[in-house]
């Protein structure tokens, strides 16, 4: 440890021995260096920047420079932003702010000290909710989880980018699980679902009606102190992305229906799946709200970027869908992870767990409908069309037994239903906003919702009146 306060020294002393670890300690960054070339090479290095945040961030600088393979914490008494960015920046895997629990020291180093060499599956899985998971396996993913923790740490807006279907929503579910709001509500708004009028009273709240006299709390009141999730940040209508972008420099809005002025203590995780720069040329994002937003940015790799998590993820898809279904779960041959692993899933996760539910479902005869022996399977093989909505309609090879049939369609249906349902949920059975969430026709949506039997919630029978004449309604 590099301090000269006997508090930190006294603190990491104890974690020390209650737990068999060995400490030595520095009075300055520089002796730090001088041992450390000299061939003293700790596990984890802890650096107390209280006497001075330039000199800290020097030392950390040059550490990487001489052991770039050693494990660096920080030690502070300022939280602020651009100084922890700047230490993620260099290397840093993790960021303390004093006054620190001796329980939150502990965990920060038994982190860096479980990173040495390969991770087990259980590490690099992490669970987020009861059927929602992180998949850190590979350097990529790794490195965004560390950046993810390190974010977690502040308030700013967080500002998530990548291609549809690699984690978004995962990546900002950790943020907030990992952050001092965990305790509050993490609230989503998919702005691509509703139509501008409904997004703008979900995300502001809604105006009394004359005569009735309720309105609707807004999402930012509905998670104060929590996290608000603005999912496809780029379908915003520009008008709400101008009230948005005042909210954000203010830190509070004016309610509609009484003006009462509404403080919010709330942080903002942004994300979006276009070329941002695109968007903003064509006017679907203000250049004023991506500067607001973006000031902390991470993506999210693509599936095709980090293949070497692709045997987990078969694995880890195959063991929950089995759960899920009451199914026994399906080995993957040699050759069909190979062919899963040359292949560039375009689709990312989203792709790979429906392929993964026909495997499990179907067997490697039908994962892929109509290819020869998976030996030397081509990536067009393994494409999976009509990914739009969960579940869409799979064949099952001629050979099949009828039951098998019966179990893929009551699979297919079931999945497909939830994904109607859940559209017609989140733009609050407005059928047309519905239709273009799940990229299919208006057309096409009436008659899935005729053949599920759905209606809206208050949804009442006709009752039939007239005339009866001769045993017939008039």
């Amino acid at each position: 440890m590099v301090s000269r306060e006997a508090s930190a020294l006294n603190l990491l002393s104890g974690i020390g021995e209650a737990n068999g670890w060995r400490l030595e300690t520095a009075n300055s960054g520089w002796e730090a260096l001088e041992r450390v070339q000299a061939g003293t090479a700790p596990d984890v290095i802890i650096l107390d920047v209280a006497q001075g945040e330039g000199d800290g961030l020097h030392t950390l600088r040059w550490l990487r420079r001489v052991r770039p393979d050693t494990h660096v914490l920080l030690l502070s008494h300022s939280g602020n932003a651009e100084q922890k960015m700047e230490a993620m920046r260099l290397g840093a895997e993790g960021y303390l702010v004093r006054p620190v629990k001796e329980q939150q020291l502990e965990a920060a180093i038994r982190r860096s000290l479980s990173s040495e060499g390969n991770s087990d599956a259980g590490e690099e899985i992490e669970q987020i909710a009861d059927d929602q998971f992180f998949v850190a396996a590979g350097t990529a993913m790794r490195k965004l989880r560390a950046q993810l923790e390190l974010l977690a740490q502040i308030s700013e807006p967080l500002l998530i980018v990548g291609e549809n279907g690699t984690g978004k929503e995962l990546a900002a579910r950790l943020v907030h699980r990992l952050s001092v709001r965990s305790g509050f509500r993490f609230v989503k708004l998919n702005c691509a679902a509703l139509p501008g009028d409904v997004l703008e009273n979900e995300l502001l709240g809604y105006r009394a009606l004359p005569g009735n006299g309720w309105s609707r709390l807004s999402k930012f009141e509905l998670c104060q102190r929590g996290t608000l999730f603005l999912d496809e940040i780029t379908e915003m209508p520009a008008n709400l992305q101008l009230k948005l972008l005042a909210v954000l420099q203010d830190g509070c809005f004016i309610k509609a229906d009484d003006q009462s002025r509404v403080e919010m203590d709330v942080r903002i995780l942004a994300a979006a799946s276009g070329n941002l720069e695109q968007a903003m040329a064509e006017g679907k994002l203000r250049e004023d709200l991506y500067y607001r937003l973006s000031s902390f940015t991470v993506h999210v790799p693509p599936l095709r970027e980090r293949k070497e998590e692709i045997p987990l993820l078969l694995g880890h898809f195959m063991n929950q869908l089995a759960r899920r279904y009451g199914l026994p779960a399906r080995m993957f041959s040699p050759s069909m992870l190979a062919a899963c692993q040359r292949y560039d899933w375009p689709g990312n996760l989203r792709e790979l767990e429906q392929f993964v539910k026909r495997h499990l479902v179907m067997g490697e005869d039908g994962a892929a409908p109509g290819a020869p022996e998976h030996d030397g399977i081509v990536a067009e093989d393994l494409h999976l069309a009509g990914n739009d909505i969960p579940g869409t309609e799979v064949s099952p090879d001629g050979g099949s037994t009828s039951g098998l049939k019966s179990l893929l369609q009551s699979v297919k249906g079931e999945t497909e239903r939830n994904a109607i349902a859940s559209a017609l949920e989140q733009t609050r059975w407005n059928r047309k906003a519905a239709a273009h969430l799940l990229k299919v026709s208006y057309r096409t949506l009436l008659y899935k919702i005729q053949q599920y039997h759905m209606n809206p919630p208050d949804y009442t029978p006709p009752v039939a009146t007239g005339l009866i004449r001769n045993g017939q309604i008039r």
